[in-house]
């Protein structure tokens, strides 16, 4: 699926499932339709004309399984997952130093 594809507008979120975050508020919605609640409980005068009911503060999701789409994500459709490594950079074997290395591994102070 191409990068376009996944971009979703909140009208459209909102009626089909799926795991959706958004990149400037850092907040990830799990849509998840396959659950299904009696509604008479929605019949009370409370709820007249309400198109969303907070059921619970709880997050009822599996953290790992969480954490393992993101950083499929992540993976996937990181900015620099193509074209991010140079020609030169290709060309150069990892025996080859640049005329300002040393040949220390970064960090390394011997």
């Amino acid at each position: 699926m191409e990068l376009e594809d996944r971009i979703t507008e909140l009208e459209e979120l909102a009626v089909r499932p799926g795991t959706y975050f958004n990149p400037q508020t850092e907040v990830l919605v799990i849509v998840d339709d396959s659950t299904s609640i009696d509604q008479s409980v929605f019949n009370m005068e409370a709820y007249e004309g309400a198109e969303w009911v907070r059921i619970s503060d709880e997050v009822p999701v599996n953290e790992e399984r969480r954490d393992e789409l993101l950083e499929s994500f992540q993976t996937h459709y990181h900015p620099g997952a193509t074209g991010s490594v140079s020609g030169t950079a290709l060309e150069q074997g990892d025996d080859e130093l640049d005329e300002d290395e040393t040949g220390q591994d970064p960090g390394r102070e011997d």
